[in-house]
């Protein structure tokens, strides 16, 4: 999704706590080990190459486990940057604002910065990488002169961050990008005022934020 430079309090109210909500369902839904009935379904209705690229992100996530934490980062940004075509959804959903979860990424081949982000989120997550680690970062693209959406990972609370882009395929400091602008950072059990250094300061909290039961029962039938 290209977002607007220049957005409405209100519109990106709603557009931050939507993906929150989302954030705070996947935090306690998410379930990567899919039922070799759905592969089958998905190779079915949705081709080889989607087939594919879940079998791999299945094995990636097998044999990524027990890796160190800076290898998981590598290898799932990788992951994602070589097999996600950044398309809008307007062109990929016919709509203009969707949340993809990682399966329907991976099954499309294609998604826009927003689902590079929650992808490899919600995969590192899996891996075992704690929550308090990373942050959906809403930044804007200098170079581009538009908002943009990477991955944030914070060694420590007070550390420097890492970025996870689809912009730019070598995992750098954040305070080597400096064609990024910071401006929020969130995850499941928060939204934070983004910082190049140290994980900012909680202005919200997503746990009241009871709605969107839809995506929910999405992210559930997707494991049957």
């Amino acid at each position: 999704m290209k977002l607007q430079l220049v957005l409405s309090r209100r519109r990106f109210a709603v557009w931050l706590l939507r993906l929150i909500v989302l954030l705070a369902v996947f935090s306690v839904s998410a379930q990567f080990d899919f039922s070799a009935q759905l592969l089958v379904k998905i190779q079915t209705k949705y081709g080889q190459e989607a087939y594919n690229r879940v079998a791999q992100w299945q094995e990636l996530m097998l044999a990524a486990k027990h890796l160190p934490e800076q290898d998981k980062l590598i290898q799932v940004n990788d992951f994602f940057n070589r097999n996600i075509q950044f398309v809008d959804d307007i062109y990929l959903w016919d709509v203009k604002d969707y949340w993809a979860t990682p399966l329907e990424t991976l099954i499309k081949g294609a998604g826009d910065c927003e689902d590079y982000s929650i992808a490899k989120y919600f995969t590192l997550k899996e891996l075992g990488v704690s929550d308090d680690k990373m942050r959906i970062t809403y930044v804007k693209a200098l170079k581009l002169n538009q908002a943009h959406m990477v991955l944030t990972y914070f060694a420590a609370p007070r550390a420097v961050p890492v970025v996870l882009d689809n912009l730019v395929a070598d995992i750098k400091p954040a305070t080597q990008r400096t064609d990024l602008l910071p401006v929020y950072s969130f995850n499941g059990s928060g939204l934070w005022l983004a910082k190049s250094r140290g994980s900012g300061k909680k202005v919200g909290d997503s746990t009241r934020l009871n709605m969107w039961t839809e995506l929910k029962q999405r992210m559930l039938n997707e494991a049957i």
